[in-house]
C-alpha cells in the first residue's frame, strides 16, 4: 500500500492576505494606542529602565518561539539557519535601529518637543523612498498625497503634546548640530531599516518571528555591554535586577513584547509604509483611551487630525499604484 503522501498547505489568496493585514494593523493600532496608559499606571518609578526593556525582550524571543512551534516552521529554521543569513537579514536593522534610538536620545535633549516630532515624522517619507529604492515599490500620485496628510495629522497631534512643555535653550549651532541633524538622520535611518527588514521578509523570505528573535537578541546583547557602564546597569547592581517590580509590572512588558511580534507582522504583510499609518492612527487611539478612563478631553488638534487620518487611510488603500499597460 503506497505510503499517504502530506498534503501542503495552500499559499493563502489575497483576499485572505488582506484579511490578516487588517487584523494584524488593527491589533498593533490597538496595541499601541493603550501602551503608554498601561505603562504608566502599572509600571512604578523605581523600576530600571533597562530591566523592563531587556525583558521584554527575552519575552519577545519566547513568544516568537512558541508561534514558530504552533506553525510548524521552528524545525525547518533549525535545520536550514545560518549566522550569516541571520546577520544580513536581521543584524544590520538591528544595528541601525540602535543607532537611531541613541541619535533620537540626542536630539530630544536639544530640541523643543514641537520641533523634535515634526522632524521625526519624516521618517515616513524616507520608509517610503527606501522602499522605492531596494524594493522598487512605487507609490502613486494619491498615494503620495495620502502620506503628506497623514505627516500633517502627526503633526497636529504633537502640537497638542508639545504646547504642555516649554522650548529647549540652546545657541543656534547646538540646536542644528546637537538637534535637527541628528533627528534628520533618525528619520532616514528609522526608514532605511524598515525598508531593510520589508526586504528580508518579502524577498528573502525570512521568517518575521525569525527576525523578531534575532534582532531581540542583538538588541538584548547591546543592552548588557551597556550596562557595564550606565546608571542603569550600577542601580541593578546596587538594588538587584527586578528592583520596583510588581506582579502588574508584568502587564506592560508582555504587551510590549506582543507589540513588538505584531510590527514584525504587520511589516512582513504589509510594509513599512502602512506601519506609519498604524503608528499615527495609534495616537487618536490613545487620545480616546485617556477621555475614557482618565477623563482627558481630546485637544483641538487631536479632533482636527482624525479626519486626515480617516482620510488618509482611505486614499492610500482605494489608489494603489497600477502598472499602465502599453499600448499595442
Amino acid at each position: 500500500m503506497a505510503a499517504a503522501k502530506k498534503k501542503i498547505p495552500a499559499p493563502p489568496n489575497s483576499e485572505q492576505m488582506n484579511s490578516r493585514v487588517w487584523l494584524f494593523s488593527l491589533l498593533l493600532t490597538l496595541q499601541y494606542g493603550v501602551q503608554p496608559l498601561i505603562s504608566k499606571r502599572f509600571t512604578s518609578r523605581e523600576v530600571i529602565v533597562t530591566s523592563s526593556v531587556l525583558t521584554c525582550e527575552i519575552a519577545k524571543v519566547i513568544c516568537a518561539l512558541i508561534f514558530m512551534a504552533r506553525d510548524g516552521s521552528l524545525k525547518k529554521v533549525y535545520r536550514e539557519w545560518t549566522l550569516v543569513g541571520a546577520l544580513t537579514a536581521s543584524g544590520l536593522p538591528a544595528a541601525i535601529y540602535a543607532l537611531q534610538n541613541s541619535l533620537l536620545q540626542i536630539s530630544y535633549k536639544n530640541l523643543d518637543s514641537l520641533t523634535f516630532s515634526m522632524l521625526n515624522q519624516t521618517k515616513i517619507i524616507f520608509t517610503a523612498f527606501f522602499t522605492y529604492l531596494i524594493l522598487r515599490q512605487k507609490q502613486s500620485i494619491q498615494q503620495i498625497g495620502a502620506l503628506f496628510l497623514l505627516i500633517m495629522a502627526a503633526v497636529l497631534l504633537s502640537f497638542g503634546e508639545s504646547s504642555k512643555k516649554g522650548t529647549s535653550g540652546g545657541s543656534s549651532d547646538q540646536i542644528l548640530f546637537s538637534g535637527i541633524i541628528p533627528v534628520l538622520v533618525a528619520s532616514v535611518l528609522s526608514g532605511l531599516a524598515s525598508s531593510l527588514c520589508q526586504w528580508a521578509s518579502q524577498v528573502k523570505k525570512h521568517s518575521s518571528y525569525l527576525m523578531t528573535v534575532e534582532m531581540s537578541i542583538v538588541g538584548s546583547l547591546c543592552l548588557l555591554v551597556s550596562t557595564s557602564k550606565s546608571p542603569d546597569g550600577e542601580a541593578i547592581r546596587k538594588h538587584g535586577y527586578f528592583y520596583g517590580w510588581t506582579l502588574t509590572t508584568w502587564i506592560p512588558v508582555m504587551s510590549n513584547a506582543l507589540g513588538g511580534i505584531l510590527v514584525g507582522l504587520v511589516t512582513s504583510y504589509a510594509g513599512g509604509v502602512k506601519k506609519g499609518f498604524v503608528i499615527v492612527s495609534a495616537l487618536l487611539v490613545t487620545a480616546m483611551l485617556q477621555f475614557i478612563f482618565e477623563g482627558k478631553p481630546p485637544s483641538l488638534y487631536c479632533l482636527l487630525a482624525l479626519p486626515l487620518v480617516v482620510s488618509s487611510i482611505s486614499i492610500y488603500q482605494k489608489y494603489p499604484y497600477r502598472v499602465k499597460k502599453k499600448e499595442a
